[in-house]
């Protein structure tokens, strides 16, 4: 494992900051399902003491991304695919209902940001570029709940979404997929500016709906990395 705890914030918590390495280690797959996790080794990689690795393993814990097994050890969490399409369902429901407020009024400089982010996309697919990538995919969804006026709205589902961005990631390795991103952003902001309601929350469904057509064949090719 390959770890390296980031600057800290302004008022951020030395646990803060390694529970949000690790989830971003996990999430991007750098961390596999099935790899063990030593509170020990983090601490000294990190030159950090064990508490604040114990406090960011429970919290990672209890979002179902890490296993603490009493006398077992710890372990990144198998995806499941169970847990993974609830999340959809529940991220389908905010972001269509987000879309569909976005293409009734939508905030000017929010709307400038989006272009520059999906420029910014098609440039890392161009460079194969996936952690910028997957940055710039982010803010597109956050932009478009802010610039919908509901930004608590991705505050909300954040914390889940994490049980699908493992299998996102995996569907993200070619240029092409990337490509097809973007071209859905597109297609989302083309209805958001035309003001078309149903054509913004369809195109919002297909986007956030793709992942279940690649669900079967990645569970056939990774089926160690899934329960």
């Amino acid at each position: 494992m390959t770890l390296e705890m980031q600057t800290v914030d302004s008022g951020e918590s030395a646990a803060a900051a390694i529970e949000k390495d690790l989830r971003r280690s996990i999430v991007e797959l750098e961390l596999l399902p099935g790899s063990r996790l030593s509170e020990q080794d983090i601490a000294t990689r990190l030159g950090v003491s064990r508490q604040p690795v114990r406090e960011a393993l429970i919290r990672l814990a209890n979002s179902r991304l890490i296993e603490i097994r009493p006398y077992r050890g710890t372990v990144v969490a198998r995806i499941s695919a169970k847990e993974m399409t609830e999340a959809l369902f529940v991220r389908q429901s905010v972001e269509i209902a987000v879309v569909g407020k976005a293409a009734q009024s939508f905030d000017s400089w929010q709307r400038k940001r989006i272009d520059s982010l999906l420029i910014k996309q098609e440039e890392a697919s161009a460079n194969l570029d996936h952690a910028a990538f997957r940055e710039h995919d982010e803010a597109f969804h956050i932009a478009v709940a802010n610039g919908a006026g509901v930004g608590i709205a991705w505050i909300a589902i954040a914390d889940m979404k994490t049980h699908m961005d493992r299998v996102c990631n995996m569907t993200l390795q070619s240029a092409a997929d990337m490509q097809r991103r973007v071209r859905e952003h597109r297609a989302i902001m083309a209805a958001i500016d035309a003001r078309d309601v149903p054509a913004a929350q369809a195109a919002m469904a297909e986007h956030l709906g793709s992942i279940l057509d690649a669900l079967p064949d990645l569970e056939t090719k990774h089926s160690a990395l899934f329960l």
